[in-house]
């Protein structure tokens, strides 16, 4: 009996298909990684270009995030007391915070102090104390250090902890994730403190061009760039010290991520959906949705052709400076 002409006589012509595909992908994913960096960047790239850091922080359940900072106590009202509130780890007591988040207004409990040391914290071990920041963006600190026992967390409900990209075309806010990358945050509320984000700026845009729809769905059989889908910048600050900030919870990287190229200060925002990147960056934040548009209205201006790492690249002709703030009326965009 002959065989149907799209059964196993077209199965040579499908293996083909998938693995041009695949190559497609993996070439696009390391030459994507090579190109975020500028040649004149003082980080170093990421080994074999993000590979070994692929799945570090981006485990089974990073989705739902329950990261906190080691070495941090975080003062405030306390909603639970620890003395009576126990747990066996950091995320269990993460968790305890994040369930007194309603659907809708702010959470019952913004902040968690854990207790995990079995060789410092005596009968204090376990402990989890649940407390009310009073405000989330300048959270109370009591100790910071190697001797601090005690491992903090913040928790961000929905219309808190958001921050504003101030530019010339409108203000990019951002709602950050401080549950995924706690260090990430904690530097972002530093410069919001110092008042000012002089030297900080976007000099890279590239469109979605013909690769990706307006959603930020990849279009089948089209390339993964160039253009790349993204605007690049920095945010190193005048006067305020930059350290290496550690690999955090990389997420795939959606329209609207916002996330660190190494271990910042540069970084980038997503304009499509870039599953062909794995989970090799650290998102720390994303740009609301309404807001998307200023970002795809920069990525329209007047750039120049660039080759970094002999990847081509569209840097801006006049960099965007930014001005770093805090976002006090969440309904209206540039408060």
């Amino acid at each position: 009996m002959g065989r149907r002409p799209n059964e196993a006589g077209g199965r040579p012509l499908f293996w083909i298909l998938v693995a041009a595909v695949l190559i497609s992908c993996a070439l696009a994913y390391l030459g994507l990684s090579t190109a975020l960096r500028r040649q004149e960047s003082r980080f170093l790239g990421l080994p074999n270009d993000g590979l070994e850091l692929e799945g570090r922080g981006a485990g089974v359940g990073d989705e739902d995030c329950c990261r906190g900072q080691e070495h941090l106590e975080l003062w405030g009202a306390a909603v639970k007391w620890g003395a009576d509130h126990k747990f066996n780890s950091s995320r269990d007591c993460c968790r305890a915070c994040k369930a007194m988040c309603g659907s809708v207004g702010p959470c019952l409990c913004n902040s968690w102090v854990f207790c995990g040391d079995r060789e410092r914290c005596g009968e204090r071990l376990g402990e989890c104390w649940l407390k009310k920041q009073e405000d989330v963006l300048l959270p109370a600190l009591h100790d910071l250090g190697e001797k601090v026992i005690w491992t903090s967390g913040l928790i961000y409900g929905i219309g808190e902890g958001i921050v504003g990209l101030e530019t010339d075309y409108g203000t990019l806010r951002i709602k950050l994730f401080p549950d995924c990358a706690p260090h990430s945050i904690t530097y972002i509320l530093e410069l919001l403190r110092s008042h000012h984000c002089a030297g900080c700026q976007i000099y890279r845009a590239e469109s979605r061009g013909p690769s990706w729809d307006r959603k930020g769905d990849h279009i089948s059989y089209a390339s993964f760039g160039p253009p790349y889908a993204l605007v690049q910048g920095t945010l190193e600050a005048e006067g305020v010290l930059f350290k290496k900030l550690p690999v955090e919870a990389c997420s795939t990287v959606k329209r609207g991520s916002v996330a660190w190229i190494d271990y910042g200060p540069e970084f980038f925002i997503s304009l499509a959906n870039h599953d062909e990147w794995r989970r090799a960056y650290t998102v720390f934040g994303a740009i609301l949705p309404e807001d998307m548009e200023i970002a795809e209205k920069i990525a329209g201006l007047q750039t120049r052709s660039d080759v970094w790492n002999n990847i081509d690249v569209l840097v801006l002709e006049k960099p965007i400076y930014l001005k770093l703030k805090r976002i006090t009326n969440f309904g209206a965009n540039g408060s």
